[in-house]
């Protein structure tokens, strides 16, 4: 049998290269660490106030009679006033939609018998954008008079946002960065260009005030539509330079 003169060189390197195996890893995170500079995380915060230029009215017909037919006959009679009175107005078709429409029982209570079918109930609900607002008032007024007798929720809003949302993101990256430059001075760092920006934008949050809408009518409900604060939040992250 030959001998092998191979098998102690042989071992000797897997002895080398098992020593070598537990260095690696470390070795590994410390490439990895060292792909990750120092930073700074910070949150903007931009807010523009605006008036709007739009109403949002929801407007119920509510009517009763002793059968379902009759309360939908009373209850479509007067809603339709109410659609001819809003088109007079100048409201456009697309700008009425009927929201919500229930007929509902309505029942007699007693003590002493089970509930019994006494009539029924009809509720039709339209939501109207009014675009003139100097004439949401008289427009409230004249449908009130026309049979509406349920509903009356009103949102002022403004319809084109993309100029105000603009700025607020300007004003949220500005911020950002204030922050940003206020934290590095006090930890002694120099702030390194941005890493990243994610932007998580925040619902529009009604400011009211005092003073109330003007209205040609003499008789139209008064209003004040006030103003709209939309918010933004950017998430924006700076390398510490080095």
């Amino acid at each position: 049998m030959m001998p092998n003169y191979f098998a102690p060189a042989l071992a000797g390197a897997a002895l080398f290269a098992a020593a070598l195996l537990p260095a690696m890893p470390a070795a590994a995170q410390e490439t990895t660490a060292g792909r990750q500079p120092p930073r700074i995380s910070v949150v903007g915060e931009g807010e523009v106030s605006v008036a709007p230029d739009m109403a949002v009215v929801t407007l119920s017909v509510l009517r009763e009679a002793a059968t379902a037919r009759e309360a939908l006959a009373a209850n479509s009679a007067a809603m339709k006033e109410v659609l001819d009175a809003l088109k007079a107005a100048g409201i456009a078709e697309r700008d009425i939609q009927t929201s919500r429409f229930n007929i509902q029982p309505r029942y007699t209570q007693s003590k002493t018998q089970e509930p019994k079918i006494a009539g029924y109930a009809v509720s039709n609900e339209v939501t109207v954008r009014i675009r003139k607002l100097a004439e949401a008032g008289s427009v409230i007024d004249k449908v009130v008079d026309l049979g509406v007798n349920q509903g009356g929720g009103i949102a002022f809003v403004k319809e084109d946002l993309k100029e105000t949302l603009t700025e607020a993101r300007k004003r949220a990256v500005a911020d950002a960065l204030d922050k940003a430059r206020t934290l590095a001075e006090a930890a002694g760092v120099k702030l390194g260009p941005v890493l990243s920006i994610e932007e998580n934008a925040v619902p529009p949050r009604p400011i009211a005030y005092a003073a109330p809408m003007r209205v040609a009518a003499e008789k139209a409900v008064p209003l004040a539509s006030g103003e709209n604060s939309y918010q933004t939040q950017v998430s924006v992250v700076f390398e510490i330079a080095r």
